[in-house]
């Protein structure tokens, strides 16, 4: 029967797993700007059960993943146990889930991917909408590197208000997880002048503040993080993604 109904389709000579593992994969690289190597794969035995939408289990994985907003994923790996998907959706380009479920998770960001994140205009209007003594903020050049210690130095050139000099900061800093939704750097040390040093402070509690996960989330699918490590100048993620819906391609 599964035979019958695969061979009707425009995809004859294809197993039925394959068929929706290209379809998820294409629905999935249209919600990113650009991509690198992209791969979904689904475990279902018999491959009939797809024709009702039960299927064992997926995985994705994906590199080089660029989202429309500017942030930046080295790799994003997510592994789902017993989805039940609309089949029928599959064909027109659709990922729809007919319940809820949740992926385990595992993240990483290169020291690159921060320092290209932070100089985003998504990011860069978050900070500035941080007002210093009554002053607006307007931020340049801002470089992350991860230090053999793994602790996290955050370097950026700031213009206050209309200053004709900018203001350097220089943070030192480590990053610790605060229950499963905040991400915050702490124990920090600050370097420069004394004007550098009272102006990090400030942006620095700023940007621990904007650092909660549902301030970035996708729509449909919720991020909780379980357990961060540093390793090879990469920050590594591993949690959890609550999936309602997969989000819809981008316009």
């Amino acid at each position: 029967m599964t035979a019958i109904v695969f061979g009707s389709l425009p995809f004859s000579g294809q197993n039925g797993d394959k068929i929706v593992s290209k379809a998820i994969t294409t629905a999935i690289a249209a919600l990113f700007k650009n991509t690198g190597k992209l791969e979904a794969n689904l475990r279902v035995e018999p491959v009939a059960k797809l024709l009702q939408g039960s299927v064992d289990g997926f995985d994705f994985v994906g590199n080089g993943m660029l989202m429309y907003n500017g942030l930046r994923l080295e790799a994003m790996e997510l592994y789902l146990q017993a989805v039940s998907i609309d089949f029928s959706a599959i064909f027109s380009g659709k990922v729809k889930l007919r319940q809820p479920t949740q992926a385990t998770m595992r993240i990483v960001l290169t020291e690159e991917d921060l320092t290209t994140s932070f100089n985003t205009p998504f990011i860069i209007d978050k900070l500035q909408r941080l007002k210093f003594e009554g002053k607006s903020l307007y931020f340049q050049h801002t470089e992350m590197r991860i230090n053999d210690d793994k602790s996290l130095r955050i370097k950026s050139q700031i213009k206050v208000d209309d200053a004709v000099e900018v203001t350097t900061i220089d943070i030192k800093a480590d990053l610790e997880l605060q229950g499963r939704t905040k991400i915050q750097f702490t124990n920090p040390q600050y370097g420069g002048n004394e004007e550098g040093q009272i102006l990090g402070k400030a942006i620095l509690d700023h940007v621990n503040n904007l650092l909660d996960l549902d301030n970035f989330s996708i729509d449909g699918i919720r991020l909780r993080v379980d357990r961060a490590r540093v390793k090879d100048k990469e920050f590594i993620f591993y949690g959890t993604a609550e999936i309602d819906h997969f989000p819809e391609r981008k316009k």
